[in-house]
């Protein structure tokens, strides 16, 4: 079985910067794509920034320029980087990844969220 644990969610001021990681554990031959979503009160999850497995990300137009997604594919984690947080920002943040346990068998993934709150 595979786990995602995330991290690194709290309180902060508008304008500010938080790094969410996101790590996977458990029976892991490969993770192909990796992502993080978010659902802010009242709203449905939305996709906020994905990466491949050879590197190419992408990004909702929401968060362009201020967010920045990554992996370490040595630790089986991905990471989240936010700088020029805004109040909108502030939903639970959810890790999402494409995961194999034997090779060419892969399935989804949710980590259980991390709440990122900011202050205006």
């Amino acid at each position: 079985q595979v786990q995602l644990v995330e991290s690194g969610g709290g309180l902060v001021q508008a304008g500010g910067s938080l790094r969410l990681s996101c790590v996977a554990s458990g029976s892991i031959f490969d993770i192909n794509t990796a992502a993080w979503y978010r659902q802010g009160p009242g709203k449905q999850r939305e996709l906020v920034a994905t990466i491949f497995s050879g590197g190419r990300t992408n990004y909702a137009d929401s968060v362009k320029g201020r967010f920045t997604i990554s992996r370490d594919n040595a630790k089986n984690t991905v990471y989240l980087q936010m700088n020029s947080l805004r109040a909108e920002d502030t939903a639970v943040y959810y890790c999402n990844a494409h995961v194999a346990t034997v090779p060419f068998n892969y399935d989804f993934y949710w980590g259980q969220g991390t709440q990122v709150t900011v202050s205006s």
